[in-house]
């Protein structure tokens, strides 16, 4: 390759590189998979090795990844958090002993390994004066890092004291465990959050948290590694980083579990191969294997890189494919009502773990593939991600495949099937689907519903899983006994739910068709729809032609509305409820002051007397309309503290600015 070639492709992948480094360290949203990251890392390290005067500074392969956030203390390393150098074949591994073992041979050093789990998670330091915690810090870019010490504080295995009064710096890797993961995303997914993309970058974004409450809600942990620094006085290391991490453990550390001493480069290679097998029995994921030299001494003579240690090596195992094949398609409804097909396989075993069904995403994902029931399928599973069909023989089919059919009636509970134009995710649409009720529950007794305090997810999972509650008009059956006997000592917090349950029957008729969750009809929707019809059935008997005429609300909501209401499960659910005595009339506005007709409002910054939804519920009240955007038909934007964007785009256009004093003087007069 000519070098200006070389040096045209070395700037597109560091331009590449430095993007991808930032959404996955400093917004823990990772735009692709770590092994597309590493070959492209790959990629550049060869070019520069051939042409090492295009070597630069603030090129990846010198440096680490990630910056401090702002909000955050800074916080510079005693010992730098360095990265590891990635190699991909246990070729590259005895290459890495072959210098090791020189540099021991000419010092007289014994050399012997230890190889660990490569823990995917967040690395960070953990600071101890005296045996007790002082400070903890992320990595940031291996030399400054952010002051995380009070959220170091709400992860259950980080010991706030020691076992010894003691000083010493250690490192650790913050993560989120498989299951527990798996659990936060369900909870997320069915609370209409987004989702995590991985538990890496849940990790990461749960740590890095400017309020320690959110840090605390997490189910964060942590496994120790390395001693950083330590004072000799206090801490004997035996010259030993195996005998180091059993001292950890005696003072009180969670260190990593998965440990060996290994005599040479072989033993370590076989260490290796027993993590890939076992790794899917691990409660952790974890990004490949880590080779350490065990003989402090010996790791010192070694010495570092600016970026890397030359006594530590990280294998990252490969994926792998293999061929199986594909038995049938059956469909699962998960708790949103989503409809996935799901590819039930002939069992083979794929990077250590035994592969018998895989998603298969959704109808367009099988199209794509062109997938038929009966083929031969390309099976790969790539570290510790879901396995995922990644090609079809066609070769090999017989004529016996067929075709997969979406079904149009949900298999749980036979209510239609729905997939709209745009969306690539076919749904169930009954209410009362057993698949999807935590969901349901959680949108009916949500803030912008019927807001019921009290029922949170947690609380709803426990009474669905104690048959409490069946469907949304069981929480109106529920007793103070019921929910008392979730919580120890819990008749104060039962007495406070079941009340915020009855106040909840006496709502606005609007809250209730919110708290349905008819798709697309959010609060102002379901305003418009109560303000011309003002029961439940006349909204259930209304026709296309009229709900499409209702303000705020078009054909493809009108459809929506329409549909929901003539399923039998909707019809059961509402004769129920009007049983448990819920309001479904609407009720009249006790204010006959149409002082804001044909004004439009725009709220922005923090209010100190109301919150978006009361001010909202004033402007309209008055006949008045709000949105979410300024134009130039906005009539008065209503500024409270910390005014963002908005207020700057209502002064470029010179709409009328009022201010909370100022409100309150229109609505008082």
């Amino acid at each position: 390759m000519e070098k200006e070639q070389a040096k045209k492709e070395i700037k597109e992948l560091r331009k590449k590189l430095e993007y991808y480094a930032k959404l996955y360290y400093d917004m823990d949203s990772p735009a692709i998979s770590d092994y597309e990251y590493d070959m492209m890392m790959n990629k550049l390290k060869a070019l520069e090795k051939e042409f090492p005067e295009l070597i630069s500074k603030d090129s990846l392969t010198q440096k680490v990844g990630g910056h401090v956030k702002e909000g955050f203390k800074e916080v510079t390393h005693e010992v730098p958090l360095q990265s590891l150098q990635d190699v991909f074949s246990f070729e590259e591994l005895k290459e890495f002993d072959e210098r090791v073992k020189k540099v021991a041979l000419e010092n007289n050093e014994k050399l012997k390994y230890v190889v660990e789990t490569k823990i995917d998670g967040l690395s960070s330091a953990l600071k101890y004066e005296n045996g007790v915690l002082v400070q903890g810090a992320t990595r940031g870019n291996g030399l400054v890092g952010e002051d995380v010490t009070e959220n170091m504080k709400t992860i259950k295995h980080v010991p706030k004291e020691l076992n010894e009064k003691i000083n010493i710096t250690v490192r650790g890797e913050v993560f989120i465990g498989t299951k527990e993961f798996e659990k936060m995303n369900e909870e997320r997914e069915i609370l209409e959050e987004p989702l995590f993309a991985n538990a890496r970058n849940a990790a990461a974004g749960s740590l890095r948290q400017l309020d320690s409450k959110i840090t605390a809600s997490r189910p964060l942990d942590i496994f120790i590694f390395n001693v950083q620094k330590y004072d000799e006085k206090t801490f004997d290391s035996e010259n030993s980083h195996f005998v180091e991490l059993s001292k950890l453990e005696k003072l009180g550390f969670n260190v990593v579990p998965v440990k060996t001493l290994c005599n040479n480069i072989d033993e370590a290679i076989e260490a290796i191969k027993k993590i890939g097998e076992d790794r899917e029995k691990l409660s952790f994921g974890i990004d490949g294997a880590v080779v350490k030299v065990d003989n402090l001494r010996l790791r010192e003579i070694l010495g570092t890189t600016y970026k890397v240690p030359k006594w530590a090596i990280a294998y990252k195992y490969p994926p792998e494919k293999k061929e199986t094949k594909l038995i049938d398609i059956v469909c699962q409804v998960g708790r949103t009502g989503a409809i996935t097909p799901t590819a039930i396989l002939e069992p083979v075993k794929v990077a250590g773990s035994t592969i018998s069904k895989t998603t298969l995403h959704n109808e367009d994902f099988i199209k794509e593939k062109g997938l038929k029931i009966g083929d031969t399928v390309v099976i790969q599973k790539q570290g510790d991600v879901i396995p995922e069909v990644v090609d079809v023989i066609k070769k090999k089919r017989n004529g016996t495949e067929r075709d997969f059919v979406m079904p149009t009636v949900c298999p749980v509970c036979g209510a239609p099937v729905v997939r709209e134009e745009g969306e690539a995710v076919a749904r169930c649409i009954g209410i009362e689907c057993s698949a999807k009720i935590l969901r349901n529950l959680a949108h009916f007794v949500s803030k912008e519903g019927m807001n019921i305090e009290g029922l949170g997810i947690k609380i709803l999972e426990q009474l669905v899983d104690k048959g409490f509650v069946k469907n949304i008009a069981d929480i109106y059956t529920l007793t103070v006994d019921d929910v008392a006997s979730l919580k120890k000592n819990g008749r104060k917090f039962a007495q406070n739910v079941i009340d915020a349950i009855n106040r909840s029957k006496d709502n606005d008729l609007y809250q209730l068709i919110t708290a349905l969750g008819i798709r697309h009809i959010g609060v102002k929707s379901a305003k418009g729809l109560t303000k011309k019809y003002n029961s439940i059935d006349k909204i259930a008997n209304a026709s296309l032609e009229e709900l499409a005429m209702t303000p705020d609300v078009g054909l493809i909501t009108a459809e929506s509305i329409y549909e929901f209401f003539r399923q039998p499960q909707t019809i059961d659910l509402i004769e129920k409820l009007k049983e448990a005595g819920v309001n479904t009339l609407a009720k009249t506005s006790k204010n006959k002051d149409d002082r804001f007709y044909g004004k439009t409002f725009v709220l922005t910054g923090s209010l100190e007397n109301y919150t978006r939804d009361e001010a909202s519920d004033i402007i309209e009240s008055f006949g008045g309309k709000v949105s979410g955007s300024v134009s130039k038909k906005t009539s008065y934007v209503l500024a409270g503290e910390e005014a963002g964007s908005k207020l700057t785009k209502a002064q470029e256009l010179g709409v009328t600015i009022i201010s909370e004093q100022e409100f309150n003087q229109m609505i008082s007069d």
